[in-house]
């Protein structure tokens, strides 16, 4: 069953229109994605590839962890949600931002989390066909390099660039 999200604004301001995921891509209506930044204790970042069984950008690599806010839910309730389906991990991730992001297959809103979770996470096969812990250099390395979901390069490039500027 696809997911019902609730339309945006220019301005992220929600519309009361609630659409199924699948329609507002085809349209190019805007709404929300939550993605959570994964760093463990010693500070690597947790790099996956996508299942090859799933319908956006099957097989690319990806930094964050995330999936489309549904009607009713925060940024954070859905990146919570998202990281206990994806990776069986019950944190809440701290939002540090969002962005209007219309790079992938659609424009949407996406709200970027960082949370710290246990180096052994319980990935579901059906959405996550490999993970590892990479530092920022190996990293770096390896977005020109691997097959990364647009997301992943606009949200981790404005992710490092946000650490920046607050340190």
């Amino acid at each position: 069953m696809d997911e019902l999200v609730e339309r945006v604004d220019e301005r992220d301001r929600a519309s009361g229109v609630v659409v199924s995921r699948r329609e507002a891509t085809a349209e190019g209506w805007l709404h929300r994605i939550a993605v959570t930044v994964c760093r463990d204790e010693r500070g690597r970042v947790l790099v996956h590839r996508r299942a090859e069984r799933l319908p956006r950008f099957p097989g690319r690599y990806e930094v964050v962890v995330g999936g489309a806010v549904t009607a009713g839910e925060s940024y954070e309730q859905a990146a919570a949600r998202e990281l206990a389906e994806e990776l069986g991990v019950r944190v809440l991730p701290r939002l540090l931002f969002t962005f209007l992001n219309r790079g992938g297959l659609s424009p949407h809103w996406l709200g970027v989390h960082e949370a710290v979770v246990p180096d052994a996470v319980t990935a579901d096969p059906d959405e996550v066909a490999w993970h590892a812990w990479l530092t920022e250099p190996e990293l770096r390395a390896a977005l020109p390099e691997w097959r990364f979901t647009p997301d992943s390069h606009e949200a981790f490039h404005r992710y490092l660039a946000f650490r920046s500027a607050r340190s």
